[in-house]
């Protein structure tokens, strides 16, 4: 068995021209519009990509992870503002989000205060639809007022675009969103191994894929992962080794800067097995209900069982946390919250209490933003509590 480094080995998505995730992704993105194909700017999860494919256009996940951009935004926004929040309004203060500038339209959602006053902000700049997300999701009445939301977008996304969307295209679009899952859920199993050939950053590399590419070119995608995973396994290469601490990382959406976390977790002797959080496995974890005579409805109810801390009670959270921890195998939970993300943040508490008593698993919360200035602070402590296993 050998432990490698992610430079020592061929990449899963063998794009040697592109090397660098971003790049590649913008690469795709760019060929798509040269084709005529409309792209409709996301910021979370809830905004239903099948609606969009069904017009075939492309869902497209919008800048929002850069130290770099926020102190353009913090000369409107507050400066205690979530740094997901102010880093997305610098990237379009500053110009500097590529996939912000190529969208046709954007899409926002009521997940947050500081969201929904940023989206006031942008709203000159873009055609911009707002979703209300019902967040008492046990309440009888909540799909029922999810249902006629997701209808709004519809008809946002057909008076907007000026074209028609058939209850067959989402029918169509269901299926393939319910494929995709299917194969997500095939190459989340090599996590399951011990120690485990797959690095965190192919997990997102994958996700980053998944969002731009057809049914058939994501099938494509992942045969040739997995392909390439069984002979790591075969050859003995994996990332750390079976003594490893595996770690589940749990809280808000990571990326960009604020994967310094999961890079100071690998530098430290840990293996990510498992991403908690929507931008990594959450997403994937739900079935489209399929020829419900209502695909509008059945797209509604999918999505309305994401678990962001922004639902209340959020049993389905819980839930979604032992699954993770019954399939991976975690030794410990680390809990990643940015400052100001008060939700999570109280949640939070919640969450180390259930792992401790239910599953008997050290946590961790760590309180964040997207700068280096607690990075050895951060360090210490993960360092401490790999000591402590």
């Amino acid at each position: 068995m050998t432990q490698t480094a992610l430079a020592d080995i061929p990449p899963l998505i063998a794009d040697q021209q592109v090397t660098d995730p971003i790049r590649r992704f913008l690469t795709h993105i760019l060929n798509r519009k040269e084709q005529g194909i409309r792209l409709v700017g996301l910021y979370c999860s809830y905004a239903p990509v099948e609606l969009i494919r069904a017009m075939d256009a492309v869902p497209l996940s919008l800048c929002a992870v850069s130290h770099r951009t926020i102190p353009a935004a913090e000369a409107v926004l507050p400066a205690n503002l979530c740094p997901l929040i102010k880093s997305s309004y610098g990237f379009i203060l500053t110009d500097s989000c590529p996939f912000f500038a190529l969208s046709d339209a954007v899409i926002g959602e009521t997940t947050c205060d500081g969201k929904k006053k940023m989206f006031e902000l942008i709203s000159p700049l873009k055609p911009i639809h707002i979703m209300d997300l019902p967040q008492l999701p046990d309440e009888s009445e909540a799909l029922e007022r999810w249902t006629i939301t997701v209808r709004k977008l519809k008809d946002f996304l057909e008076t907007t675009f000026q074209v028609s969307i058939s209850d067959d295209r989402i029918e169509e679009e269901i299926r393939e969103t319910n494929g995709k899952n299917d194969l997500m859920d095939r190459f989340f199993s090599y996590l399951g191994c011990c120690p485990s050939p797959v690095h965190w950053r192919e997990i997102y590399d994958i996700i980053g894929l998944e969002h731009v590419t057809t049914g058939k070119e994501f099938q494509d995608l992942i045969e040739k992962s997995s392909a390439m995973l069984d002979e790591r396994i075969a050859g003995g290469i994996f990332f750390g080794t079976s003594s490893s601490p595996r770690v589940l990382v749990s809280g808000c959406p990571v990326g960009g800067d604020a994967c310094k976390v999961l890079q100071i977790i690998e530098e430290a002797g840990g293996v990510i097995v498992a991403l908690e959080a929507c931008s990594g496995m959450k997403n994937y974890a739900f079935r489209i209900a399929e020829n419900s005579g209502d695909p509008l409805r059945a797209v509604a109810e999918a999505t309305l069982k994401i678990p962001c801390s922004c639902m209340t009670p959020n049993q389905a959270r819980l839930e979604m946390i032992d699954r993770l921890i019954d399939r991976f195998k975690p030794d410990v939970v680390i809990d990643i919250v940015l400052h100001a993300c008060h939700s999570y943040n109280v949640e939070s508490h919640k969450i180390m209490k259930h792992i401790q008593q239910r599953h008997g698993l050290p946590g961790l919360k760590i309180e964040t933003d997207y700068s280096k200035g607690d990075v050895e602070q951060i360090r210490t402590r993960v360092e401490a509590l790999f000591e402590g296993l």
